[in-house]
């Protein structure tokens, strides 16, 4: 692969901007930042790790499938956050999706480029029940795109999947275009109104900036006190086997997945011992 690569992503995250700026900020990635329906925001990558070159972030090799780089960003994403993340992926010869929520195993399903099913039925059925579909209608409709149909490639199945997501608030701004190469989907997505870029930040500056806005999302009473100690330390204890087990397979997407689980752990831990010190030091005076 090489910048004319027709692989790409998009990071599908069921919570508001606000919610996911922080959390993204800690992958190191290139980003575009859009909101995405109700309840929703998009992530749109520029794609180094698959694209090769300099620039790819943290523990990215020169050149790495797609569908691992997504599966390590999505589950660093969902870890220790109250929202669901779901990739979309594809490449020259594959598409598919990666579902990632809290600790659990990542779920995910994979097409062929003509369309042909390339996964387990059963993972449509896990989608649907974490990401809160109907469970009668909207698992039928995901059990199809399980299904051999010689009129649907794999971009058709990867559109299917969003028309359902539809139902429960999804909406992605125009141009976002499932196996649109990755540069240029970049490119769409810069000249969206509403979306923003995501600088590379380190986990020290994300403890200093807007502290407020985090403790006013979701995540918030997971950012002080025992809410953020006991997470917190679970995300340390996991970060570092993950990062040694992406060492050893090359896998650059588990670790970055692994450090970021570090970056969080230790996030936590930071803002719980400055808001301490700061309500100290308010009590004393």
């Amino acid at each position: 692969m090489n910048a004319t690569s027709p692989a790409g992503a998009l990071l599908l995250c069921r919570a508001e901007p606000e919610t996911v700026r922080p959390v993204a900020h800690l992958l190191r990635e290139r980003m575009l930042l859009a909101p995405a329906g109700d309840g929703w925001s998009v992530l749109v990558p520029e794609g180094k790790p698959w694209q090769g070159g300099a620039g790819a972030g943290l523990g990215a090799v020169d050149v790495e499938p797609v569908d691992r780089v997504v599966a390590g960003w999505v589950t660093a994403l969902a870890v220790g956050s109250t929202w669901p993340v779901l990739a979309l992926w594809w490449d020259g010869d594959r598409a598919g999706c990666t579902l990632a929520s809290g600790f659990r195993r990542p779920v995910g399903y994979v097409w062929l480029a003509d369309g042909t099913p390339a996964g387990e039925d059963e993972a449509m059925r896990t989608l649907a029940e974490r990401l809160g579909l109907d469970p009668v209608p909207d698992i039928q409709t995901l059990e199809g795109l399980t299904h051999p149909d010689p009129d649907a490639d794999a971009r058709i199945r990867l559109r299917g999947l969003l028309a359902v997501l539809t139902r429960i608030g999804l909406a992605l701004p125009p141009g976002m275009d499932p196996d649109t190469p990755g540069d240029r989907l970049y490119a769409a997505a810069d000249r969206r109104t509403g979306t923003e870029p995501l600088v590379r930040t380190g986990w020290r500056e994300v403890v200093r900036a807007d502290p407020e806005t985090v403790e006013g999302s979701r995540l918030g009473p997971w950012t002080r006190g025992p809410g953020a100690r006991v997470p917190a330390g679970a995300q340390l204890a996991a970060g570092l086997p993950l990062v040694l087990w992406g060492l050893r397979r090359g896998g650059g997407g588990w670790v970055i997945a692994g450090t970021l689980l570090l970056a969080h752990g230790a996030l936590g831990l930071a803002r719980d011992r400055i808001r301490g010190a700061e309500d100290a030091r308010t009590g004393r005076e």
